[in-house]
């Protein structure tokens, strides 16, 4: 573990809870039968996998490529969210996530595609949502649509 610098200010660039989440991300891999949104910017890619069940969320999944603040921030989102009401996924920001996990300021743009790809898969949500409704028919064909030609969103 690194240790203090002459002013006697941690250098290591990690708290203990990015730490713990980076070691043993428990929402990492791939979701089956969910609605999927994938950002890739400022050298991040992240890949979210989400399964809802009348309008709460009941699963979530996430790939991440990146530095270990976003792949701890992917799990803390993940944690959080889930059993959440779907509609609450387009409001998410990242604000309290970087403060809580102490992300230095450089790197809020690299957070900030996690907000870009939790609001893309709230809006897959709930144009799946309105899609089995004006169908008619119950989620499981939608889903199955869904994962079979998933979403993505470059930006």
């Amino acid at each position: 573990m690194p240790g203090t610098d002459a002013r006697g200010m941690s250098s290591d660039p990690y708290s203990a809870e990015v730490r713990a989440l980076f070691a043993a991300p428990e929402h990492g891999g791939v979701l089956d039968n969910a609605s999927c949104a994938a950002v890739e910017d400022q050298g991040v890619r992240i890949s979210l996998f989400a399964r809802v069940e009348e309008g709460i969320v009941t699963g979530l999944r996430f790939q991440a490529w990146g530095c270990p603040h976003v792949i701890a921030a992917a799990e803390a989102f993940c944690a959080k969210s889930e059993g959440s009401a779907a509609s609450d996924l387009l409001e998410f920001s990242v604000s309290g996530l970087m403060q809580s996990l102490s992300v230095p300021a450089e790197k809020s743009g690299r957070i900030l595609v996690l907000e870009d790809a939790v609001r893309s898969i709230g809006s897959n949500v709930r144009g799946a949502s309105k899609r089995e409704a004006r169908a008619g028919r119950g989620s499981q064909a939608w889903r199955q649509v869904d994962r079979l030609l998933g979403v993505f969103v470059r930006h």
